[in-house]
């Protein structure tokens, strides 16, 4: 186990890669904002990527870290996460991609029955795609032993699952109907993969 890390270090890190970004942006969520995440800055090294989910396992309750079987991610921000994760855990390790708006397991990946699955993200806001993973799960007889994320944005859960993210990073976020640097003119950038393959 690599030696551990303090929040401010774990901020530090995510400054430095350039994974924090300030300007105007559509969440994957549909809000906006004035800071965006860009967690795939981060994950263009794999050694920090690494680095941060060997300290996420660290934090995780024993009971929990004990209990996971299997590690589960949605694509497309969650798969190089999840992967450290599982590697920082010696578990296996599925992604869920979406099929015509649906997510679902495809490349012959399954949830064996009574799997207890940790599923992972890289940035949660309102959790709405963890929570489609964790539907998926338990559709399949695994049961969900916890969530964790690289970063908590802090607008709210649509999972029921027990949380754990490496750090809270709440930013201010707004319905577009809501945001005012909508209506001061400027256009927000669409940085999050969902929105970016439609």
């Amino acid at each position: 186990m690599a030696e551990r890390l303090s929040d401010e270090q774990i901020v530090d890190i995510l400054e430095e890669t350039g994974a924090v970004r300030h300007g105007h942006f559509v969440l994957t969520s549909g809000r906006h904002s004035d800071t965006y995440v860009q967690c795939a800055r981060l994950m263009e090294s794999p050694t920090l990527t690494v680095q941060l989910a060997e300290e996420a396992a660290a934090r995780l309750p024993e009971e929990v870290r004990d209990a996971v079987t299997l590690v589960a991610s949605p694509a497309v921000g969650g798969i190089t996460f999840g992967f450290a994760m599982g590697y920082a855990l010696g578990r296996d390790f599925i992604f869920s991609e979406r099929v015509e708006g649906a997510m679902t397991f495809r490349r012959s990946f399954e949830v064996p029955q009574g799997a207890k699955v940790l599923v992972c993200e890289d940035v949660v806001t309102t959790g709405g795609s963890v929570k489609e993973v964790c539907d998926l799960v338990e559709a399949a007889g695994g049961e969900v032993v916890g969530v964790v994320s690289l970063i908590d944005r802090g607008s709210g859960r649509a999972f029921d699952a027990p949380f754990y993210p490496l750090l809270s990073f709440p930013v201010a976020s707004w319905a577009p109907e809501e945001c005012q640097l909508c209506k001061n003119g400027g256009a927000p950038e669409s940085l999050g993969s969902r929105r970016i393959a439609r």
